[in-house]
């Protein structure tokens, strides 16, 4: 069974991210695929800026989270990220949470969900780059929630019925690189050892 993580890229509060989140996952869930779906709340892991240098007192609850968000990070095959569209880029918390990533995430597969005045594309588009550094393999298809017709009053979260044709082409996706993946890095391992 594949452990394919889900992860709520935003910490704004009042953010959309909870909602689109829950959709993805109660979508996959009722898939009945051979994997296993896990919501990680990006707020539930108080990373510090990359870098940034620290008061003392506050150095090692920031190790802390930093090896929190590493462990999560690596238990799993794959990922599906939901990530808001600010300002034409992926949030600042976001990027700064996968800056804190390299081993745990190479070789592994990843989705993309978004949302913004254009269904959140130009995120994805930053993610694409990301990914590709941190050697993670992002699938071709992307569910893009607009804040237009897809959120009533921009917050209230009403998806229309095409965005499934999309979710399941992604997970989709995400199954079967996740598992060729899986075996890739099975493969290197008893290479290794």
């Amino acid at each position: 069974m594949l452990n394919i993580g889900i992860i709520l890229g935003s910490v704004r509060e009042g953010r959309n991210a909870e909602a689109v989140t829950n959709w993805i996952h109660d979508f996959a869930a009722k898939r009945n695929d051979d994997a296993a779906y896990e919501v990680v709340d990006l707020a539930d892991y108080p990373l510090p800026m990359l870098g940034a240098s620290l008061p003392e007192a506050q150095q090692a609850e920031a190790e802390s989270a930093i090896q929190a968000w590493s462990e999560k990070m690596a238990s799993f095959d794959g990922y599906i990220v939901v990530a808001p569209e600010y300002n034409h880029a992926v949030g600042g918390a976001l990027k700064n949470a996968l800056d804190h990533l390299k081993p745990e995430v190479a070789n592994k597969a990843a989705g993309l969900v978004g949302y913004g005045s254009l269904g959140g594309t130009r995120a994805h588009e930053n993610l694409r780059l990301i990914f590709g550094e941190l050697q993670v393999a992002d699938v071709q298809t992307a569910v893009t929630f607009s804040l237009m017709t897809d959120f009533e009053n921009f917050s209230v979260f009403k998806p229309a019925d095409y965005h499934a044709d999309n979710a399941n082409k992604m997970l989709d996706q995400v199954i079967a690189w996740s598992g060729a993946l899986k075996q890739v890095r099975e493969n290197a391992e008893a290479v290794t050892t």
